[in-house]
């Protein structure tokens, strides 16, 4: 199988749709859109309006979303959006598509990222061979693995974002008790992703006998955090960190991830300046009785937020490198 380029490759979230084209084999990525989801009821308006009027013709698609993929089906976990790629082949007028989950094609994409794009966090160096992992919080919170055999790269998507998750230390289980529940749970992804950071933030000032005010948000937390490293923000981020380095570890030894650990993320190259590597590493390799296991699995994190729509444009380029069940997912 193969789609004819030129292609357009789509990252959408809760809250952004990026956007860029691949225009043949041996063509640079060129991005040429950012777009906020809310503005378009579905993804065939939203590639319409990045393209503009004026743009040639583009053949197919390969989009991914932060929901889980069901056929040639994705609804958004975040947001109202039911992307079907069928019906976005038609009202595009493609000859071929493809839906991936977000995190799937984050997984996809680790064989593309340069080494300029990442930040190692601790001493460890990822081995050559082993299954590798992506994870991170945005507006959700992905999850995603890959196995590399014999030169081809199969994606293991995850949804592990909605289990249950306590506390370890006695800090946090102080704070456990004022943590918000969402759908009467603490989840992964309710203390780290999205309204995460708000929710940290009011529950650890509670267990300390402050408030943090309703209107809190994630943006200000970050900004009080960056202008001044003794503040309690600081600290909420510090505390996230520690937690982020916790279920890293976790999901790390679930999938023996001895091909390393990438962070990704829309707010992490932004506070990944306020990480302690030694308390990140620390909270990480805590997993007796395997932690020996945990301390030979490196961890890092993407710097450049576009990694993902080169790795799809990878998959564009050569769909034979790429073990996906092509013939159920395809639009045409």
């Amino acid at each position: 199988m193969k789609f004819p380029l030129p292609a357009v490759v789509c990252d959408v979230g809760g809250t952004n749709v990026r956007c860029a084209r691949k225009d043949s084999a041996t063509a640079d990525v060129v991005h040429i859109a950012s777009l906020k989801t809310h503005d378009f009821p579905g993804l065939a308006e939203a590639v319409a309006a990045a393209l503009g009027p004026s743009s040639p013709k583009v053949r197919s698609v390969i989009a991914c979303g932060a929901g889980p993929v069901v056929g040639r089906a994705l609804k958004l976990t975040n947001a109202p959006w039911m992307i079907d790629g069928p019906q976005v082949a038609e009202r595009l007028g493609l000859e071929q598509g493809l839906l991936l989950n977000d995190f799937e094609a984050q997984a996809l994409s680790l064989p593309t990222i340069p080494d300029a794009w990442l930040r190692r966090i601790g001493p460890v160096t990822p081995e050559p061979a082993g299954t590798r992992l992506i994870l991170g919080p945005g507006t959700g919170l992905g999850i995603g693995a890959l196995l590399d055999v014999e030169g081809r790269f199969i994606p293991v998507a995850s949804e592990a974002c909605h289990i249950d998750f306590g506390p370890y230390t006695p800090a946090e289980a102080a704070l456990w008790p004022h943590l918000e529940r969402v759908h009467g749970r603490v989840t992964t992804e309710s203390v780290m992703a999205g309204p995460g950071l708000p929710r940290l933030h009011r529950a650890r000032l509670a267990a300390i006998g402050k408030s943090a005010g309703a209107s809190v948000d994630g943006v200000a937390i970050v900004e009080h955090a960056l202008a001044d490293r003794a503040s309690e923000e600081a600290e909420t981020i510090s505390a996230l960190w520690q937690l982020i380095g916790r279920f890293a570890g976790d999901m790390a030894i679930a999938f023996c991830a001895t091909g390393g650990v990438t962070l990704a993320g829309g707010i992490l190259p932004r506070i990944v300046d306020l990480v302690d590597p030694v308390a990140f590493r620390m909270a990480f390799e805590a997993k007796a009785p395997v932690d020996a296991l945990a301390r030979r699995i490196a961890t890092q994190l993407v710097m450049e937020p576009d990694s993902v729509l080169v790795g799809m444009a990878a998959i564009a380029a050569e769909p034979a490198r790429y073990v996906i069940d092509y013939h159920t997912r395809l639009w045409r």
